[in-house]
C-alpha cells in the first residue's frame, strides 16, 4: 500500500475494509453538512454500504480507473479525497473531496488536495487536473481557487441533489502552470 505524506499532521492512504467503521461514522456525524452537496449521503446507511464502497475504490484503483484515499489528520479519518476517475488518453484526473464536520477549518483539504496534485503532475505523470464544484459550494470552491487553478467555466444543472439541479464550476490546472506555481 502506499501513503502520500502530506506534512507532520496529513498523509492520504487508500482505504481498507478495516476503515468502513470509521467511515461511516464520519460520514454519519456530518450527513446533514455533506448531504447539501453530494448525492451519496442518503444511500450510505450502514457500515455494509462503506464496505461496498471501500471495496469499489480498491477495484477502481487496481484497473487504474480512478484513486481514492482516505485523508488521516494525526492518525485520524478525516475524510476523502482521490480521482474520481482518469482519462488516459489525455492524461486528466478528475479530483473529488469531502470532509468530515468535525475536521473542516484547519486547512487540512487545502494542503491535501495540494499533496495530491503534487503527486499526480510528479508521480502519475498528469497533464491536467480538473475539480468541478457545485456553483454554491462556496468552500469546496475556495479549495482550486486558492491553489490557484483557472476557472475555465459553468455547466448548467450539471448534478441532481435529491431534489433540485445545481450549476458546476468547472476548475482547471495544467502541469506546466503547476511547475511555473510551484517554483514561484
Amino acid at each position: 500500500m502506499f501513503i502520500i505524506e502530506i506534512d507532520n499532521e496529513i498523509a492520504l492512504k487508500p482505504l481498507d475494509i478495516k476503515d468502513a467503521g470509521f467511515l461511516f461514522e464520519l460520514t454519519d456525524s456530518s450527513r446533514d453538512v455533506l448531504r447539501q452537496w453530494l448525492p451519496w449521503v442518503d444511500g450510505t446507511k450502514t457500515i455494509e454500504d462503506s464496505k461496498t464502497f471501500i471495496r469499489l475504490a480498491e477495484k477502481s484503483l487496481i484497473e487504474k480507473r480512478g484513486l481514492t484515499t482516505g485523508i488521516f489528520y494525526e492518525n485520524n479519518l478525516a475524510g476523502v479525497i482521490g480521482f474520481n476517475n482518469f482519462d488516459w488518453s489525455n492524461e486528466i484526473g478528475y479530483i473529488g473531496y469531502w470532509l468530515g464536520t468535525d475536521f473542516q477549518g484547519k486547512g487540512i483539504m487545502t494542503r491535501a488536495v495540494n499533496g495530491l496534485i503534487d503527486y499526480a503532475f510528479h508521480s502519475l505523470g498528469l497533464n491536467r487536473i480538473e475539480i468541478r464544484a457545485a456553483y454554491g459550494n462556496r468552500r469546496s470552491r475556495a479549495i482550486p481557487e486558492r491553489l490557484g487553478f483557472q476557472i475555465e467555466g459553468q455547466i448548467r444543472q450539471a448534478e441532481w441533489l435529491y431534489d433540485h439541479y445545481v450549476d458546476h464550476v468547472v476548475y482547471g490546472m495544467l502541469a506546466s502552470e503547476w511547475k511555473f506555481r510551484r517554483d514561484i
